[in-house]
């Protein structure tokens, strides 16, 4: 299993980005969670075999309808503390 810390930038707090997130994690059988930080960024830790980590990576980089990804800064982490995906 492979985990990665994500860092998400545009407009993607108030367009429902972490709900997404959390529905195509949650598809893909991913581990971790996501939250808001107060920059207006989005956080994540994302955990679970590569191919749906980088399928995960590839969805983040669009977003749902309504946001606009500026930037995406992943890099590797430690596993999640529990199974199942989250919003924090």
């Amino acid at each position: 299993m492979q985990a990665r810390l994500l860092r998400i930038e545009g407009r993607v707090q108030g367009v429902g980005y972490r709900d997404w997130m959390l529905r195509e994690a949650g598809r893909l059988g991913l581990h971790g969670w996501v939250r808001n930080r107060p920059d207006g960024s989005v956080q994540a830790l994302v955990a679970g075999e590569e191919a749906a980590v980088q399928a995960l990576l590839t969805l983040c980089r669009r977003g749902p309808p309504m946001a606009r990804v500026d930037a995406l800064t992943e890099e590797f982490a430690a596993q999640p503390d529990g199974p199942g995906f989250r919003r924090g």
